[in-house]
Formats: C-alpha cells, structure tokens, sequence
C-alpha cells in the first residue's frame, strides 16, 4: 500500500485472527481542502474528504467513512503523542545595529515560554538584514544578530546545544527593495522551535 500524501493516520489491527489495516484522512488544522491516494495491488482511492478512509482486510481494500469519534477511539493516544506543530517567531532590530526593538525585546518572554513549554524541542535562529550595506557586512551583520538572540536565549535557560544558527544576510528580505534601502522589516532575526 502507498501513501502519496501524509495528512493521513494509518493502523493495523489483529481483529480475530486477521490482519486490518486502515487510512483515514484527518482534517487539515487550517481547514484548507486536502486528499491522499492510497494505492495497493487491486488500485487506487482518492480520500479527499475529512474522516474518508480505507480498510484493508484479508486483501481486499474497501472505502470507509470514519466520525471524529471513531478516530478519537482508534487513534487518540497515536494523536496524542505527536510533538507540538513547530512555531515561528520574529524580532527585529534597530538600523545598522545589533539591538533589538522594543517590541521584539517583550515578545521574548513569549518565546522563552513555549520553548520551556516542550519537552524535546530545537531552536533555529536565522539573521537577516536589509540591503544597506555591503554583502560581506551584511553576512557577518546578520549572524551577529542571530548570536544575540541566541546569547539572551542561553541566558533566560535554553541549553546552547539546542540552539542552531545561520545568517543570510541580506539575500532572503521579508520586503524586496532596491540596493542601499533601509527597510525596517527585513532586518530582523527568525526563530523557530520545533
């Protein structure tokens, strides 16, 4: 059987002697349309519905139709073990300097709480700038603007060795400008916990 999409959960189950195995397409979390196709040796099914699904038993697959309470009863300790979904963050700094604003000081704590929040995570912090500047300057101006970030992180408790790097300069802005622009939204350090 192969799965081409992952937005699905997949059991087997021993039911009196027999092996059954079972799809069943989750609701996306945005609530945007998703669909799986589940092949095997007899063909393909299109699951484009939330809670449609397949059932493999003595090989023969059939289509089925699960309620969110089934799902919840075959499949909620599967669910609830999942690591939480990642989560971003960004700061942003003062023009040609390593100091945070005042707004992306205060939303640290926020950070600080849901990297505390989880019981194995990874933090990812990646520095930019905007296009003031040349790019060596640039390059070295943004992964010193990650390393504060990093810096303050250590020091609120995040062990160090959780933490990665990168710097990108000036080469990904959040707002595309012209060479020499000042640009207030693009000098800002990304964080992502996972």
């Amino acid at each position: 059987m192969r799965i081409d999409r992952p937005l699905m959960i997949f059991a087997g189950f021993l039911l009196g002697g027999c092996v059954s195995e079972r799809v069943v397409l989750l609701p996306a979390a945005d609530g945007q349309p998703t669909a799986i196709v589940v092949r095997d040796a007899q063909g393909e099914v299109v699951l484009d519905k939330p809670y449609a699904g397949t059932q493999r038993r003595a090989g023969e697959t059939s289509r089925v139709q699960s309620s969110p309470a089934e799902v919840e009863k075959w499949f909620g300790a599967a669910l609830a073990a999942q690591p939480p979904k990642p989560r971003s963050f960004t700061l942003y700094f003062a023009g040609g300097a390593e100091a945070l604003t005042a707004e992306s000081e205060a939303e640290l704590a926020t950070i600080t709480l849901e990297i505390a929040s989880r019981p194995a995570f990874e933090v990812m912090v990646i520095g930019h700038t905007d296009t003031v500047g040349g790019l060596e300057a640039n390059d070295k101006l943004s992964l010193r603007r990650a390393a504060v970030v990093r810096d303050i992180l250590i020091a609120a408790g995040v062990p160090g060795e959780k933490i990665e790097l990168a710097g990108r300069g000036e080469r990904e802005t959040l707002v595309k400008t012209g060479d020499e622009v000042a640009e207030a939204r693009n000098r800002r350090v990304e964080i992502s916990v996972r």
